[in-house]
């Protein structure tokens, strides 16, 4: 019997980064895309068994560290990781200190090292 897809529940501001991730990882990932963090806490809700989140960093209303905290509040079993366009930030890094997310990838993304991340 073929392995059930896990979902990730990708955030982003910019069409083209979900459209990219989406062709990369839907072959072994059913991936749910969403604009922002209200979108991605709304998706979540939608989707309580999504267990890998990816959001950027940068986004308008709500940063990437603010979405993932308010979501593990709710959700504090999923895995969180960021992807963003800059250097490691003070907030990343007390993000990752703090063990509210496993691992921040830089943009653009490296499909490699996110799908070795993903299957851990």
């Amino acid at each position: 019997m073929m392995k059930e897809k896990s979902k990730i529940i990708y955030v982003d501001d910019e069409d083209i980064n979900l459209l990219m991730f989406e062709f990369n990882f839907s072959d072994h990932h059913e991936v749910i895309t969403g604009h922002n963090g209200a979108e991605g806490l709304e998706l979540l809700h939608k989707n309580p068994d999504a267990d890998i989140i990816i959001s950027d960093m940068n986004m308008p209303n709500m940063t990437g560290i603010e979405f993932i905290r308010r979501a593990k509040a709710k959700y504090p079993d999923k895995s969180f990781f960021i992807l963003t366009g800059y250097e490691i930030t003070e907030e990343i890094r007390e993000a990752l200190d703090s063990g509210l997310i496993h691992k921040y990838f830089k943009k653009p993304f490296n499909v490699k090292e996110i799908k070795a991340e993903l299957n851990k």
